[in-house]
């Protein structure tokens, strides 16, 4: 530690050695004037390297306050196939010293959780074949419990996000997923370390403190070791997911973006920042609604309108058209499968063999067909935008137990009324959720190449164009300030 204790000494000497301005007083002479230095940590103790960058992180994260507008990447591994994985997860780091985390990417939800070492139901080994790491908020320097006590949480009781355990005092948490799997445990502030660009070549690694959940219990289809990882990454715009906490400290803008790989090794790109695409289009999100709700409108089939209420799609209490990552494939109110499948159908009974396995509708058809015999869907939204899929987007390949090919349809029943569109139909596009316009956008795009993402703050409080030497237009107009930028993940 000795090259540690003479970095230290050789900083205070120099400071201490710069002069101040002199002024004289009434006599003529001219009166020192010196700043009294003291050290952080005391010249006879030796210090942990762990502390002194501690205290740097702690020193980077109010830093980057002021220089808001930054882009935050993520990487991405999995594959939207669900007779694979049928999942995305993004690797974070957190914790002092850092450790490495892989969680499922979903913006279905709001919350950051990880499996906690006293977890209970927790799978030890996962199918994906990544390492599964527990949390231990006792192993990192710059981990506190939320107490009930704290303003935090307080404020996310308010939200009905968390409960207090008064024999631990503990700011607790409950939730159950719409698959019937939950967890619970209770809340967590560390520091969570990115990489994030500020412009055409500066890279800073980073990290800014983050609430997140500590995951003591596990039920339903978390428990299964299969697709297990270390715990769930939400994007919900909500204030307790990371995207809205970053935002908040001013370190990123109130917008993220990704793009999944669809075929081979999967993987994506994952940015909290708005990719550039001139051919995105958007659409608006319903309003003081807790999940990304659309207004969707009708459902085209071979350039066929389908007969079906618009009133199926609206959002009203628990219905309505929902983009979750989460989901592995896509699900239509019952009003409006049946309309879709049979229209599909009349178009393919004369090249395919129709049949259901297992509650989906499946065709016995070779890859180099389905091009050709199946027709093209279009979702159409609010503002003329629309979602064009391809057979490939809507079906996917699996096979008989007699070695038969055959492929199914993505699109699922949802008895509760609710559309949700899943990885199957967000994969190989560009898709940007701009909280702070309350809209969302895609465009299809080869996700295993480059993108341009926007350096600009979505919120304008934030903006300090004089802390940074990068060139800003408004949002209105296009950004002529842009990073290229890639970060692919692969499944190994």
């Amino acid at each position: 530690m000795a090259g540690l204790e003479f970095l230290i000494v050789v900083s205070v000497m120099a400071a201490a050695a710069v002069a101040l301005p002199a002024a004289k007083d009434g006599s003529g002479t001219v009166p020192n004037r010196v700043i009294t230095l003291e050290r952080a940590f005391p010249a006879n103790e030796k210090m942990e390297v762990e502390v002194v960058r501690a205290r740097d992180r702690l020193r980077h994260s109010r830093m980057l306050q002021s220089l808001a507008g930054g882009i935050v990447n993520f990487s991405i591994a999995g594959l939207a196939d669900p007779t694979i994985f049928g999942l995305y997860y993004a690797n974070v780091k957190l914790g002092s010293p850092p450790r490495e985390y892989n969680v499922q990417f979903d913006t279905g939800s709001d919350l950051l959780w990880l499996a906690c070492t006293s977890c209970q139901g927790c799978p030890t080994r996962s199918g994906l074949g990544v390492d599964l790491n527990f949390y231990d908020a006792a192993s990192s320097s710059t981990a506190s419990l939320i107490s009930c006590s704290d303003h935090i949480c307080s404020s996310i009781t308010q939200t009905a996000y968390a409960e207090c355990f008064s024999e631990s005092n503990q700011c607790g948490y409950s939730f159950q997923y719409g698959d019937g799997s939950g967890t619970a445990g209770h809340y967590v502030s560390d520091m969570l370390y990115f990489d994030m660009v500020m412009g055409n070549s500066l890279v800073m690694n980073s990290s800014a403190p983050v609430v997140f959940g500590c995951s003591t219990s596990q039920s339903g289809d978390l428990t299964n070791g299969y697709r297990a990882v270390d715990g769930i990454f939400g994007f919900g715009q909500q204030d307790l997911s990371v995207i809205s906490q970053l935002s908040s400290q001013g370190i990123t803008p109130k917008v993220f973006s990704h793009c999944l790989k669809g075929e081979e090794t999967g993987g994506g790109i994952l940015v909290l920042g708005e990719i550039l695409d001139p051919r995105i289009i958007y659409t608006p999100l319903v309003p003081s609604q807790p999940h990304y709700n659309l207004y969707m409108q009708s459902i085209s089939v071979n350039g066929q309108v389908l007969p079906i209420d618009p009133a199926v799609f609206a959002t009203s209490g628990d219905r309505g058209a929902i983009v979750d990552s989460g989901t592995t494939l896509a699900y239509l109110a019952s009003e409006a499968y049946e309309p879709f499948i049979n229209a599909i159908n009349d178009l393919v009974w004369q090249s395919t063999s129709p049949f259901v396995s297992k509650g989906m509708q499946c065709y016995v058809v070779n890859a180099s067909s389905i091009t050709y015999i199946f027709p093209p869907v279009v979702l159409n939204f609010d503002g003329g935008a629309t979602l064009v899929l391809r057979p490939g987007d809507y079906l996917f390949r699996t096979e008989h137990f007699d070695r038969t090919e055959y492929w199914c349809n993505g699109f699922q029943k949802h008895e509760q009324g609710v559309t949700i569109l899943g990885d199957l139909v967000l994969k190989d596009k560009i898709v940007v959720y701009d909280i702070a316009n309350q809209r969302v956008g895609w465009a299809d795009h080869d996700c295993s190449t480059t993108v341009n993402v926007s350096i600009t703050s979505g919120k304008d409080e934030f903006t300090n164009v004089g802390q940074l030497s990068v060139n800003r237009s408004p949002r209105s107009a296009f950004h002529k300030t842009h990073i290229l930028f890639l970060m692919i993940g692969f499944l190994l």
